[in-house]
Formats: structure tokens, sequence, C-alpha cells
């Protein structure tokens, strides 16, 4: 390319978000980037500018100094691509990003003035805790078609089939009554048989005895869009639904490269070429995922001698295995038991030199195993446990409930929770179509953008860490591994499975393939 033409789209790109090049910093950057191939430009300019605006910034004239700095960071990045095929992120590693609705984009914590996150929560992290799960809804409410406003100048019917969005304020200063309007809010019950819709501005009473629920679970803590009509300090709401689901590819779009998700890259895997072309060549690879894997029963691990057998032949790139590891989880002697059945675990997989060798091991902690309480996220198991383990197995990581994983460009999150049952027993009103409560549930956590859409004494969280627990920007595969029947559902590009319990499901799994994003049931037929 040109040198004067590669100069006028560098600075063009920086203007776009707000971003003037002092001349030296413009003629650096120009000669830094004459070696890149045409058609990964944009994605490496995209990755610079990312860079530039991490870092502390005084104005939006961007000096030569802080080019370089972008620059060096993302030919670091370029060197450790290939490091970053396969990483597990734990929930206590992953980045948290606050939205800044003056900017209209996410800022890192630091850059926000956010304290670090603590266990021992304020009280002001679990007022931001709903804050910021609503402040998520809107911004992507905001940019659906249906919510952005018309064109000027656009046809009248398009013009009508717009709709706006109003706060519990709008509805509260109404001296009249107020017509079809739709407020986004969260379901609350401040008094027993009274439900409440709350936003950042305000709370007013439900009247839900003509309301038409679409289809999903609608808990109490969770948001939704309410129409409806506003009299006497009271809205009458006609129908829910929940929030529109967006596209992981529609929410990078508009904010380029950050990184959500975690992990070692500073910039989000799905940029880089080199990681898609390896994913897409690695045609084998698998990942194995099983649940409620009873080591203390006999049964189940003559089954995994028996996967491990036709496995070994062509081993998985990586087993996930989640708990609960017991089948009687309580008991003075747990710690013990499960540290004596990981041993025979051990056992079982050096028999087989090539998974010994080849595969790796993600534990995954239930809600019954060892660890504080029920609390989310949940910690690794403890080391002391499982230390001779992994001394006998290299390749084998105790990760946080839940934890996410990165493949290549992939994103994988899993998390072990008997979540459906939960939901369904906490729905304000249960769906009429009983028979397909996976599509429900999916539906739910997914325009939720959260893994738990439940009130916090049903489902205790850290406060400081909810953001661990988000979904957005949407993960290609979410991992829910529950007791629940297993199910696979596609939704909005995002594949939601549930492997089933171990035992109970007479000893199926799922293997998901990243080559081709699927997932396939799997089953140990008794001989």
């Amino acid at each position: 390319m040109a040198a004067d033409r590669l100069k006028s789209k560098v600075s063009s790109a920086f203007k776009m978000h707000g971003l003037l090049l002092r001349a030296e910093a413009s003629k650096f950057l120009s000669e830094a980037l004459r070696s890149v191939n045409e058609v990964e430009l944009e994605d490496v300019i995209d990755s610079i500018i990312d860079a530039v605006e991490k870092q502390p910034l005084s104005s939006n004239m961007i000096e030569k100094s802080a080019v370089e700095t972008a620059v060096q960071e993302c030919s670091r990045t370029c060197d450790e691509t290939i490091e970053h095929i396969f990483n597990i992120i734990g929930a206590f590693d992953i980045p948290r990003f606050i939205y800044n609705s003056e900017r209209k984009k996410f800022l890192p914590i630091t850059i926000a003035n956010y304290p670090e996150p603590n266990l021992f929560g304020s009280a002001r992290d679990k007022a931001e805790l709903f804050r910021e799960r609503y402040t998520i809804l809107q911004q992507r409410t905001h940019r659906h078609e249906l919510f952005t406003p018309p064109v000027i100048g656009a046809n009248p019917d398009e013009s009508r089939s717009k709709f706006q969005l109003k706060t519990v304020e709008n509805l509260l200063g109404s001296a009249a009554k107020m017509g079809e309007v739709i407020v986004l809010g969260m379901i609350t019950q401040l008094r027993e048989g009274k439900y409440l819709l709350e936003d950042p501005t305000g709370t007013v009473q439900l009247e839900l005895s003509k309301a038409q629920f679409h289809s999903g679970l609608y808990t109490e803590s969770s948001f939704v869009l309410a129409e409806g009509w506003y009299e006497d300090k009271v809205f009458h709401v006609n129908a829910f639904g929940f929030p529109p689901t967006e596209p992981s590819s529609t929410t990078r779009a508009y904010y380029g490269n950050t990184n959500f998700f975690g992990g070692p890259s500073t910039t989000s895997v799905k940029a880089s070429v080199k990681l898609k072309q390896l994913e897409e060549e690695n045609e084998d690879a698998m990942l194995v995922f099983l649940s409620d894997l009873w080591l203390d029963q006999v049964e189940v691990i003559d089954k995994l001698h028996v996967m491990f057998s036709g496995y070994s032949t062509a081993p998985p790139t990586c087993f996930i295995f989640c708990g609960n590891f017991s089948s009687a989880p309580y008991g003075k002697n747990q710690n013990q038991t499960l540290k004596e059945s990981l041993k025979n675990l051990a056992d079982v997989i050096c028999e087989y030199p090539s998974i010994h060798k080849s595969s790796r091991f993600v534990f995954v902690p239930g809600p019954e195993d060892p660890g504080p309480g029920f609390i989310l996220p949940r910690p690794p198991i403890a080391e002391h446990i499982t230390a001779d383990f992994r001394q006998r197995v290299p390749f084998s990581i105790f990760t946080t409930n839940p934890c996410r994983i990165q493949y290549c460009t992939q994103e994988i999150v899993v998390f072990r929770e008997d979540l459906v049952n939960k939901m369904c027993r906490n729905c304000v009103r249960f769906p009429s179509n009983s028979l397909d409560i996976p599509n429900h549930f999916v539906k739910t956590i997914l325009s939720q953008g959260h893994l738990t859409p439940l009130p916090l004494f049903v489902s205790p969280v850290y406060w400081a860490y909810d953001y661990t627990l988000r979904l957005y920007p949407l993960p290609d595969l979410v991992v829910i591994a529950d007791k629940y029947d297993p199910f696979s559902i596609s939704n909005t590009e995002c594949l939601t499975i549930n492997p089933g319990s171990f035992p109970r499901s007479g000893f199926a799994f799922k293997v998901y393939y990243p080559s081709n994003k699927t997932a396939e049931d799997s089953k140990l037929q008794n001989v």
C-alpha cells in the first residue's frame, strides 16, 4: 500500500475513535505498518488503537510514545499467539470492565476508578451488582433495531414499528393515566405476594392478573421488558418479555478487540487469524464433558476404564470433569475419601499412556464438594487434597466454578450447578409449555447475560465478583453441568449444552468438536 494512503487510513481509524495523531506518531505508525498484509491491516490497526486507549491518556491528542508502547504490546501479543492455543481461566482471574455511559464503552476497573474486588464486599458492591446487570442489558437493548430511534425522513410504517424505553421515574412522575409503555426493570418482591418492577430510578407496583408471559423462566431478580399502562401508582402489565439477545459478533463490532473473556492475551483471541486457522485445521480436537463424576463408586471407575480404552487410540484434547466427585459428600472423612478417590483415578489414567501424555484434565468443583459453602464463584478444591494427583498427572488443572476455557479463538464457559430446577421453582409464573423447559432455560440465561438470574438468597454470590458470572459478550459454548436431562440448544450463535449427571443418566456425556462447533451425545453402554 502506498505510504500516503496508509497514513490516511491510520489517521481515519484513530479519528473514528475520537483520537488525533501527532505528526511524528503518524509517521512512526505508517512505517511500522508498512510490512503488514492488507487483509490483516484493519485488525492490526484496531488492536493498536485498543492498546492506546488502555493507557492513561491526558487528552485525545496521541503522542509518539503512546503509539510506540501500543505497537510493542501488539507485537508481543502476535509472538505469543501460538502459545495461547489452550487456556483455563479461573473466575478470580477474569478481568472486570465497567460500562461508561458517557463514553459509551467498557473501561477496565483501573481506568474507571473502581476498587479492586474483595470477597468481603461492601454495601456499595451489592448495589453495583444489580446496577451493572441493568446497565449491560440497557445499552444492549437500546442498540436493538426495535429500540433505535427512527431515521429522519423514514417511512411512517417503520417509525410506528419502533419502541421507546421508559424508566420507572417516567411512570411515577406522570399525574395522569399513561397509555402503552415499555419499561426495562428487575422483578422484585419487597412484600410477599406483591411484585414490583425496579430500575435505578425507583420502584413501581405491578398488576399481573392479565399479564402474558413470553417464552422464558421469569424469576425474581431477572430483568424484563414490561409492556402495559400506568394508573393510580400501579403498572398494569399486559406482557412480559426478556431483553433481546445479541450475537457476540455484533457486540464486538461496537467494542473492538477488548478482551472481556480473560486469559494471557491483552486483546480478544477472536481477532487472531493464526489461531482461527489452527482451529479449523485441527479437526481431531475434541473436548469431553462429564458431570457428577462420583469417584467413590466402583461402577463409575469401571466406566472410565471403558471410556479411556475407547479413546486411547485418539486421545481427546481435554477431559472436563465436573463435581460432585463423591456420591455421599458429607461426613468427617470427606476430604480423606476424596483424596483416595483421586488416587484411584490417577491409577486408571496411568494405565493408558497415550491419554496420560496427550490429554489435559480439568476439574470443576460441584456444590457439595469440599469448600466454603454454596457461595459463587467457588474456589478450586483445596491443594492438600489434590497435590498427589497433580504430581502423578501433570496435565491436570483444578479450577473454580464457574470457569472459562479458551481454545484457539473459541470461548467456553463451564458452570456446575443444579440450576434448571432451581429456576423453575422460583418462577413468578411457570411456563404453560413445561415440555420445553431446556429452551426456556437457555433463552433466559442468554437474555439476562448472566448464569444465575436469581435472588441472592436463592443463589448467593460474592457481591464484588458477580461479574464473573456474566455471559457478555456471548461465548461460543456454555456448558451447564446440571443433573437435569442432557440437552444441546443453539441460540444467538451460542451453543448451550448439559452433559447430564454421568451416573444418573446411564453414563451419558458430551463431546464438543471446536473445528465445526458441534456437540455430540455419547453414552457408555452396559456390557
